[in-house]
């Protein structure tokens, strides 16, 4: 008879109940995972990576150790008015008027803007994608079921959410409903009974483009019940972890969790929210003129620095973007890719049959360090500098003569912990494939004219080489097994 799977523990700080628990699935060996996407109206932003990069490493690492992860994120395409109010303009519509577009059109050109910035990211696809406008049909029914239940009520075409209704309304930000003065967040609507209420269905204006037929009149859905009714479609009741920006916690999430409950249906298990990020010690925000697209970033560093800067910092703290991280990510990844692609160049050029068995128990050693970080609440950090112990031992290891199976053990470290967990390589990065390969063999040609040089004398011509390689960040160095280069 076939022994159940088993799994390590792993433990994730859960903000519903405030503190750090252990992770349970609710189907054994599968993982259920919610996250807010973005609202396809402009072009991504590094908070976006911020937030992608962390939960694109905790889906990783359930897959690393063998769940089943169905990874649902959602794109916004209506309803999220300005400044996350009831009132307002669609930010769709406010971009459609400004690039005298279709609202559709602002979906798709910014939708894939958003996919190809994730993607040079290495940001994994997500299982599913569903979108809030292919999903009328279900947050109709919900908001139908909770003003069956007495939790929602219908004013003037518009549904709104009776706060009042829902006991456990604050029981995520720990907001007491009698704490939150009226008017905080908004002036009071005459069609509400209560300022605090939110939307689930807006009548549309005659000018409102986007529009579609209900039971209240033509009109679209609120922003929080479009992710209520998603997850739930996908992931069923009870799904194991809903993830988003710290930013969503009040009043997105926690109005998710009050409409879905009020319902009739249980929802997320555990609640995971990454933190902001500062540009010079600052929050980023258009107003402060520090506000930077992944797009723009790109045009200065290598995507994967920029990942690698995300993953050195955990995902509940915050992230400092400055000139001095990017010179020290630049460095640290650097130091990472180099000791792969010797790793990697040995084994290719064929290695002995040394005994490695020092090398191979530190691989182990870092390799036993690198879970145990990962399992403690993801702590990339920590994982990061399990991979620079493995790469201070592997570097030393290399001075010397390492046999073929020192090197395959540290090949498989950072291929699968650097690079299958936290995303560090990219296929065919580091490892010689596709422009990579044309590199070395450019490289190796270069090195053999050198040492023609040398053998014939032509101490000058060989110098020139070395010269005109250090120029573009290419250094030679000579060795008793030949001449190796490196960035």
């Amino acid at each position: 008879m076939t022994q159940p799977q088993t799994f390590p523990d792993v433990y994730i700080h859960d903000t519903l109940q405030r503190r750090k628990v252990k992770f349970e699935a609710t189907s054994p060996g599968r993982v259920g995972m919610y996250l807010c996407g973005p609202t396809v109206y402009s072009d991504a932003h590094v908070g976006h990576a911020k937030k992608e990069v962390a939960f694109d490493v905790v889906r990783r690492y359930f897959l690393h150790l063998g769940y089943a992860v169905r990874y649902v994120s959602n794109i916004t395409d209506v309803g999220h008015l300005q400044n996350d109010s009831d009132d307002g303009e669609d930010k769709m519509l406010a971009r459609a008027r400004l690039e005298q577009l279709q609202p559709m059109e602002v979906a798709e050109k910014y939708f894939w803007s958003f996919m190809d910035d994730m993607g040079r990211l290495n940001v994994l696809r997500p299982s599913i994608q569903p979108r809030a406008t292919g999903h009328i049909g279900e947050q109709i029914a919900l908001i139908e079921e909770l003003i069956s239940r007495g939790h929602a009520y219908e004013s003037a075409g518009s549904v709104y959410f009776d706060v009042r209704s829902w006991p456990n309304y604050g029981v995520l930000s720990g907001r007491k409903l009698d704490d939150q003065e009226e008017g905080t967040r908004e002036e009071v609507r005459g069609d509400k009974r209560d300022a605090r209420d939110f939307a689930l269905w807006k009548n549309a204006e005659p000018s409102h483009i986007m529009r579609w037929e209900s039971p209240w009149g033509q009109g679209f859905p609120g922003w929080h019940i479009e992710c209520s009714a998603m997850s739930l479609k996908y992931l069923g009741e009870g799904f194991d972890i809903h993830g988003g920006g710290l930013d969503l916690e009040f009043p997105h999430h926690e109005a998710e969790i009050a409409q879905s409950e009020a319902a009739g249906h249980p929802f997320a298990r555990y609640w995971m929210h990454n933190n902001m990020l500062t540009i010079g010690g600052e929050k980023m925000s258009k107003s402060k003129g520090n506000f930077t697209t992944l797009s723009d970033l790109y045009k200065r560093l290598d995507p994967m620095v920029v990942r690698f800067l995300l993953v050195g910092s955990h995902y509940r703290s915050i992230t400092e973007f400055s000139p001095e991280a990017f010179v020290s990510a630049q460095n640290g990844y650097r130091r990472l890719t180099e000791a792969l692609n010797e790793v990697e160049r040995r084994l290719k050029a064929g290695a002995g049959e040394e005994n490695d068995a020092a090398l191979i128990g530190k691989v182990g050693t870092h390799r036993a360090a690198f879970e145990k970080a990962m399992q403690d609440d993801f702590n990339t950090p920590e994982a990061v500098a399990a991979l620079f112990g493995l790469t201070r031992d592997v570097n030393a290891a290399l001075v010397g003569t390492v046999g073929k199976a020192g090197l395959e053990a540290a090949q498989a470290a950072y291929r699968e912990l650097g690079g299958e967990v936290l995303g560090l390589f990219a296929e065919g990065q580091a490892s010689g494939e596709d422009d990579g390969q044309m590199l070395d063999t450019l490289l190796e040609l270069v090195l053999q004219a050198r040492q023609n040089y040398r053998l014939n004398k032509q101490y000058a011509e060989s110098d020139a080489l070395r010269e005109r390689l250090a120029a573009v960040g290419l250094t030679i160095e000579d060795t008793k097994d030949g001449a190796r280069w490196k960035k």
